[in-house]
């Protein structure tokens, strides 16, 4: 069932513009509190960017990015719905032609690297029912789709262990912490 909620584009050209999300999905929109803390932290890294949304869900946050500055966007995620209410909301926001959106698996998407695109930015919010962050990291780590510049964000329960991800190739930026989730981010280790 698709429903126009109250989550909305925060900030930036498109911002006040309402955004559809489904409601029978295991989606957990991130709210307009966090998702403004989280682009709070980087609206400097924004401006003339690639994007990279994976486990989309609504499309919000890569939304968000492209009404800040970002260049282009590219949204992934493997339910038929959620990428019909992504296309949606980049049609009411008038952003398709900056975005491409891609029903597949996440790690699947990665190893193909269909555009031959390198991202300045990844997010990265998988289910929390399900350990998705190892997989998606490890096909992360031997992508030509980051370099060492990029940085990962990811969302997570607060109590969420990410202790693993040295062994990837990979070293935590930052951490911030909130009532129940949190944000990690992530580069490559030089």
């Amino acid at each position: 069932m698709v429903i126009l909620s109250n989550m909305r584009v925060i900030s930036g050209e498109k911002r006040h513009l309402l955004l559809k999300t489904l409601s029978n999905y295991d989606i957990r929109p991130t709210t307009d509190k966090i998702k403004e803390t989280l682009f709070n932290i980087i609206q400097f890294d924004l401006n003339n960017i690639n994007f990279l949304d994976l486990f989309a869900g609504s499309g919000a946050i890569g939304i968000e990015a492209l009404s800040r500055g970002a260049k282009y966007a590219a949204f992934v995620d493997s339910n038929v719905e959620a990428i019909k209410i992504i296309n949606d909301n980049l049609k009411h926001t008038g952003l398709l032609d900056k975005s491409d959106v891609y029903r597949d698996d996440v790690v699947s998407f990665i190893e193909s690297n269909l555009k031959n695109i390198i991202y300045d930015i990844v997010f990265i919010d998988p289910p929390y029912n399900e350990d998705l962050y190892y997989r998606t990291l490890k096909a992360l780590s031997s992508s030509i789709i980051i370099n060492d510049n990029t940085m990962l964000i990811l969302e997570s329960l607060k109590e969420y262990d990410f202790s693993f991800v040295t062994e990837l190739g990979f070293c935590i930026m930052r951490e911030k912490i909130y009532k129940s989730n949190k944000h990690i981010f992530l580069r490559k280790l030089k």
